[in-house]
C-alpha cells in the first residue's frame, strides 16, 4: 500500500485571501498592544474586544460564504461586497 499526499495548490486569489487574514490579524494585534482596548457591547449578546469582533466577523463570513455556494448560483464577488460589509458592521457596532 502506497501512501501519498496531495497538497493544497495555491492560487492568487487564495494567496492573496490567505495573506490578507494573517496581515489583519498581526496589525489587530499590535494596535492592542500598543494601545488596548476595554470591552464594550454592541448588538452582540455579550461585552466583546476589537479583537474578539474581528474573530466572530471573519468566522461569520466563513459561514456566510458556506451557505452562499451552498445555497445560490450568484456571483461571488456580491458575495465577497457581502462579506466585508458584515465584517465592517460587527467591528463597528458589535
Amino acid at each position: 500500500m502506497e501512501l501519498t499526499l496531495e497538497w493544497m495548490r495555491w492560487t492568487v486569489p487564495t494567496a492573496i485571501f490567505c495573506g490578507t487574514i494573517i496581515l489583519t490579524v498581526i496589525a489587530m494585534t499590535i494596535w492592542q498592544t500598543v494601545s488596548p482596548s476595554l470591552e464594550r457591547r454592541g448588538f452582540l449578546p455579550i461585552p466583546t474586544t476589537p479583537g474578539d469582533r474581528l474573530f466572530i466577523g471573519i468566522l461569520s463570513s466563513v459561514y456566510i460564504f458556506f451557505a452562499w455556494i451552498g445555497l445560490t448560483h450568484f456571483s461571488l464577488w456580491i458575495l465577497l461586497a457581502v462579506a466585508v460589509c458584515w465584517i465592517i458592521a460587527v467591528m463597528v457596532w458589535g
